[in-house]
Parts: C-alpha cells; structure tokens; sequence
C-alpha cells in the first residue's frame, strides 16, 4: 500500500515542476541596411526637414498560425501626442501560417498604399507636416526615440478582432 506522505510527494513534484512550453515569441528586424536602431539615417526623416523617406522593410518571424494580418504602428516613445501610431498605422494582410514574412517598404505622406496594405489610422501630424498614411521621423533633430510595433492580429472583415502578440522593433532617435 502506498502511504500518504509518498502521494503528497508526487502531488507537490507535478504542481512545481517546471513545464517546457515550445512556443516561439514573435520577432521583427528592419532589413534596410542604412538602418541600425540606434540612429534616424540622414534623409529619412520627414519632408518638413528635408527627408525623402520611405518606412524601412521589416522581416517578421515566429507569426502565430492564426493571424492573418500585421497590425504596423509607427511610435515617437518621446512625443506622447505622437506615441500609440501617431506617426500612422496600417494593417499589412497575410495567410494564416505563413510564420514569416518581409513587409515591403511604404511612401510618406501619401494614402496610396502598396498592394496587401491597408490605412487604420493616418498619422496625427498633417499640420506639422504633409498628410498621409505614414510619417516619418518629424522632430527635426531633438533626438526623440522612433519605433515600429508589429502586431499579429485576425481580422473580422475590415476591424481588428483580435492582438495575438506584438514586438518593437527599434528605428533609432532623430
């Protein structure tokens, strides 16, 4: 007969025992070369301050299988009116289970946006500068922190139903 004391032993072993969970968090990188995360490269800032910038391409790895899209907010952390997608936020469509992806390149302070993209919200600048789907770093130097925050999420028709994961990926102080 096995005794209470070797059942309670057991019972502790499965409740502390630590548990291997296998899944992968989801991570970002910009792919441009010019970019490193540390510093806004010279000409991708805003038109007010002489940039002719395009958003950097991202590779987007480890994406949940039942995501169907890429929620892309471009943040300045250190403006909090221009935190949260204030430099704009598109929905970037892709299949359920492709697990990776490169995310193409968008045109400043324009609404026409490549083939798979689509406006959530424009940025919140057009009187500091052209308006658009997106606006590139716009401090004129202040060195304020930029940051692109990828969200995997699923879509119910033209709303975001829900956030699965997200990570920041750096783009560097301007």
């Amino acid at each position: 007969m096995i005794g209470h004391k070797f059942i309670l032993g057991l019972m502790a072993v499965a409740i502390f025992a630590p548990i291997q969970v296998m899944a992968a968090d989801m991570s970002a990188q910009i792919t441009d070369a010019a970019w490193d995360g540390k510093t806004v490269p010279e000409g991708q800032q805003c038109n007010r301050f002489g940039g002719k910038a395009m958003s950097p391409t991202l590779n987007v790895m480890d994406i949940p299988a039942e995501a169907d899209a890429l929620l892309i907010a471009f943040d300045d952390r250190s403006y909090g009116p221009m935190n949260y997608g204030g430099h704009g936020q598109v929905i970037y469509n892709i299949t359920k289970g492709v697990g990776q992806v490169d995310v193409p390149s968008i045109a400043p302070h324009t609404f026409d946006l490549p083939e798979g993209f689509e406006l959530l919200a424009a940025h919140r600048g057009p009187n500091w500068d052209t308006a658009g789907a997106y606006m590139p770093p716009c401090s004129g130097g202040q060195g304020n922190e930029y940051v692109i925050v990828v969200k995997a999420v699923t879509m119910n028709g033209k709303k975001v139903d829900k956030a699965l994961t997200k990570t920041d990926v750096p783009m560097g102080k301007y």
